[in-house]
């Protein structure tokens, strides 16, 4: 069995990502010293954020940058006693350049003393 803070962790998460209450998220699951890391640099900053302040700034930048139609998050997929997965399908709008974009990612997090402590996030290979 998988313990119950990481269920409780995971399963919220997944909730409040599915009903755009990605913000309450950030305020109720993540620690204060959470490492945010994507797979590439995204806008001006680098790869890894750090601090909660940090990342709601990342997101911030996300949805200034992106008119969002649609997210949907599958799972989660538990991981051991700390880790779970969500895959996230997303509809967006580059407001810069107008595209729309259907895009598809794994975040991969780590829960720590009842709070997420790292997510990664996985890009699908693009051709």
């Amino acid at each position: 069995m998988f313990s119950e803070e990481l269920t409780r962790v995971a399963n919220s998460l997944a909730e409040c990502c599915n009903s755009g209450r990605e913000a309450e998220a950030l305020d109720t699951l993540y620690a204060s010293d959470c490492v945010s890391v994507e797979a590439l640099a995204m806008g001006d900053g680098g790869r890894e954020t750090a601090g909660l302040d940090g990342i709601r700034g990342k997101h911030d930048w996300w949805y200034g940058a992106h008119e969002v139609h649609k997210v949907s998050a599958e799972g989660p997929f538990l991981f051991g006693d700390d880790q779970f997965s969500l895959v996230f399908d997303m509809d967006v709008t580059n407001k810069e350049t107008g595209e729309r974009i259907q895009m598809k990612e794994v975040g991969l997090y780590t829960v720590s003393g009842g709070k997420i402590s790292r997510e990664e996030f996985f890009y699908p290979l693009m051709g």
